[in-house]
């Protein structure tokens, strides 16, 4: 029997974005998988394959797109191996990011490192038409009390034209009870209460998570639908090689003339640092450029240093923060304004040589010229190569508080009596606030609806609520981004903004560099003082 940590079910529920659908599961040869397929997302595939691989379970990834003209028009992407996770990541990116988008239109292109599931008839009547590979080409048959006759449409006309069977179960949430909780988020989504939430706005009550043995029985009577899983999961294998990094490269350089450029710059930096470079400094130096160099981050250096070379180019302020001013590199490449060896400041708290993640330099802009050298980048790497890194913001214990209750139809006026003394921590902490944390000594929840609302409240502790731009973070990539996530506009689309689906947990795990490029009221009102000085 396998089990998946809950954060596997990465968008149950989820209030902004299709639930995610966990295809079919069963045993196989003493092996343990599971199939995570988001819709027309892969916000948490990433973490799925990480959880899965650190329990012994395989990870089958893929997604299921849809038509934005007609939803009831989709097809679940199984990738086959690492090019088809790429592909999959540039087909949800184009999903989301082109206006003009149609479905039929992917199946043009080249899908050999696909395996492909549909449970619409109109699509797969279209496919084979079009003169399908049904050797990758799978109907999809689900049984609920609902979906039957359906199923066995679809079923007749699979086997009328030979297409191949699969047995699947979408699975929404966890367990029978909580259909209950799903209903409550569909309303908080739909801006609806629970007991006016219309029933196509919810999904079957059956599609919970299966064990191997519910499984497996229910389809007992079609074994091939089983053999059809099999056949998948032998043959889907995708390694996402989880902490190998992937730095963008700076003007093309190698991998040496990186480190004699980087070189040539800290020799640079140190004769303007220093009236006096003594042994030390030098001794210090040296050390320093090996670990860097060892590691392999020159080309991460010099990118850094080239901002803040642009930024000087342009007259803007900007401060270097956090543990990057305990290196003499950094203050020598005027990162930093400290000077580390005055201070006798470790270098070995930035950075050294058992560190496997990239450095984390922090570059503080006024709030006024942040947005300026953000854009250098884009133009300089590319627009298909840098991107603003999502945050998934999760239900806390006001928001989680304030939703429930409104589904359950409270009146505003009497939610905020209670909301406003209710501190900014985890949901899950809701039913002991009054114990916990002095200012909500006063609040009581007693009786109904207000347990309940509660019960549920803490139920939505750090589940995802919807998506928003990380405040400074960006990510450069040495290929296009989307080949190794999945991109889409930010909230207001009208601005332009593109962003990652996975956080910047998630684009750490993949190895991708990110750039924290941070806006700061304070270097503004700075600026404004100097001026107005001058003036």
């Amino acid at each position: 029997m396998l089990t998946l940590h809950n954060h596997s079910f990465y968008t149950l529920l989820k209030g902004c974005n299709s639930p995610q659908k966990i295809v079919d599961h069963s045993k196989m040869q003493n092996e343990n998988y599971a199939a995570l397929t988001d819709t027309n997302g892969m916000y948490g595939v990433i973490q799925f394959a990480k959880y899965a691989e650190q329990n012994n379970i395989k990870p089958i990834i893929g997604a299921e797109i849809d038509d934005p003209a007609d939803n009831n028009l989709k097809a679940i992407f199984i990738a086959k191996n690492n090019a088809g996770y790429s592909k999959l990541c540039a087909l949800i990116t184009a999903r989301k990011l082109k206006d003009d988008f149609k479905l039929a239109d992917v199946f043009k292109e080249n899908l050999s490192d696909f395996f492909i599931i549909s449970s619409s008839l109109e699509l797969l009547n279209y496919l084979n038409q079009s003169g399908l590979n049904k050797e990758q080409t799978f109907a999809e048959l689900i049984i609920t009390k609902k979906s039957k006759q359906a199923t066995r449409k679809l079923y007749d006309f699979a086997r009328g034209n030979k297409i191949k069977i699969i047995a699947s179960r979408p699975t929404y949430f966890a367990s029978k009870e909580d259909f209950m909780l799903h209903k409550i988020l569909s309303a908080i989504k739909h801006r609806s209460t629970i007991t006016s939430i219309s029933e196509d706005q919810l999904v079957d009550e059956e599609y919970h998570f299966q064990t191997k043995e519910e499984f497996e029985n229910e389809w007992k009577k079609i074994p091939e639908a089983l053999k059809s899983i099999d056949f998948i999961v032998r043959n889907s294998n995708v390694n996402f090689d989880f902490g190998k990094l992937k730095f963008p490269v700076f003007n093309n350089l190698t991998d040496e003339e990186a480190r004699i450029l980087l070189l040539e710059k800290c020799y640079t930096g140190l004769k303007n640092r220093y009236k006096k470079v003594t042994e030390k400094i030098l001794t210090r130096m040296h050390y320093e450029l090996d670990v860097i160099n060892g590691l392999g981050f020159s080309n991460y250096f010099l990118i850094v240093w080239d901002l803040v070379q642009e930024a000087k180019r342009r007259n803007m302020m900007l401060i270097g923060r956090g543990s990057a001013a305990n290196s003499l590199i950094a203050y020598c490449l005027e990162f930093t304004q400290v000077d580390p060896i005055k201070y006798d400041l470790y270098f070995e708290r930035f950075l050294n040589k058992g560190r496997k993640s990239p450095p984390d330099v922090d570059l503080d802009f006024s709030w006024r010229e942040r947005d300026e050298i953000v854009k250098y980048v884009f133009d300089k790497y590319g627009y298909d190569k840098v991107a603003m890194i999502s945050t998934h913001v999760t239900f806390r214990a006001r928001s989680a508080f304030r939703e429930v209750a409104k589904v359950f139809g409270i009146p505003d006026s009497e939610i905020s009596k209670y909301s406003k003394f209710i501190p900014w921590t985890s949901a899950a902490n809701l039913p002991v606030i009054s114990e916990k944390f002095p200012e909500a000594k006063s609040i009581k929840f007693d009786s109904e609806p207000w347990i309940s609302v509660i019960n549920y409240a803490k139920q939505l502790s750090s589940f995802p609520r919807h998506l928003s731009i990380h405040p400074s973070g960006l990510v450069i990539s040495p290929e296009p981004i989307n080949k190794y996530v999945a991109l889409e506009f930010a909230k207001n689309k009208g601005l332009g903004l593109i962003i990652t689906q996975p956080d910047m947990y998630s684009i750490e795990d993949m190895g991708l560099v990110k750039i924290d490029l941070l806006s700061q009221r304070s270097l503004g009102v700075l600026r404004d003082t100097i001026m107005m000085i001058k003036e």
